[in-house]
């Protein structure tokens, strides 16, 4: 391992995220991606497979699609990026990663709340698994991601204070969510900002706490989130939620690293 991937694996560990510098992603792939995100975004599917959740674009408001690779060949391409899932491998030490879910996430310029990510942590959505451990979320920018963007913040260490079950992703005032969110004693909260440049990526634990602010820019916030496991988890015991029924189909969850052909 490497001194950066030693760092990277140690910050995900201590910290409950880790943000590698530069872009990472293939070019050709990136490219693809960001012209997927606009067809997807405007009703075009060129796999003939909708998203699991399309609420239609709202320039006033952040957009949210469902699974947009399960729409797109070159979102499919994107969240399977072999250099990115490599990594993926060396942050969280997994041998085994797989993707359940992903979300286009698109935040339009000048949004003010609607363009705010509340305060949450992810297992607060994901009941269907065993556990936390093996829950984590790649976030891969589509468009540079500047302080005035709206970044996404992390709580530093918030991962180990296990599930408190508090905040929203849908609500809009931060400070009201904040205050409810009981930090445990000798514990602080610290926010740091995931800023990248195109191409860029973030890694975070499902515990970690994290949210967005408005973006202040002329520009979209574009970015998909990338929500997988690794061997150390699997769902409950005879649930059939929508995420864990589909584990055994490679186009709706496809396995990006597996130790054994590495």
């Amino acid at each position: 391992m490497s001194h950066d991937h030693d760092a990277l694996h140690r910050g995900f560990v201590e910290e409950g995220f880790a943000i590698p510098r530069g872009s990472l992603v293939d070019p050709d792939t990136l490219a693809a991606a960001q012209a997927a995100m606009l067809q997807v975004r405007d009703g075009t599917f060129d796999t003939g497979v909708p998203p699991s959740g399309h609420p239609g674009y709202d320039p006033a408001k952040l957009c949210k699609i469902n699974d947009p690779h399960l729409a797109s060949h070159a979102l499919h391409a994107l969240v399977s990026d072999p250099t990115v899932a490599r990594l993926a491998a060396v942050v969280t030490g997994a041998r085994r990663i797989q993707v359940w879910a992903t979300q286009l996430l698109i935040k339009p310029p000048a949004t003010a709340a609607a363009g705010h990510v509340g305060w949450h942590q992810d297992r607060q959505y994901w009941r269907y698994w065993q556990q936390p451990e093996g829950l984590f979320t790649i976030w891969m920018a589509l468009s540079d991601v500047e302080a005035d963007c709206g970044p996404m913040r992390f709580v530093r260490g918030s991962h180990r204070w296990g599930f408190l079950d508090q905040g929203d992703f849908f609500a809009g005032d931060h400070q009201a969510l904040r205050d409810g969110i009981d930090v445990p004693d000798g514990e602080t909260w610290e926010e740091v900002s995931a800023l990248m440049p195109v191409g860029g990526v973030s890694f975070h634990h499902c515990l970690t706490f994290h949210g967005s602010d408005a973006n202040t820019s002329d520009r979209p916030r574009c970015s998909v989130a990338v929500h997988l496991r690794t061997e150390a988890v699997e769902p409950n015991e005879g649930d059939e939620s929508y995420y864990v029924s589909h584990l055994a189909d490679p186009a709706h969850a496809p396995v990006i690293y597996d130790e054994d052909d590495a």
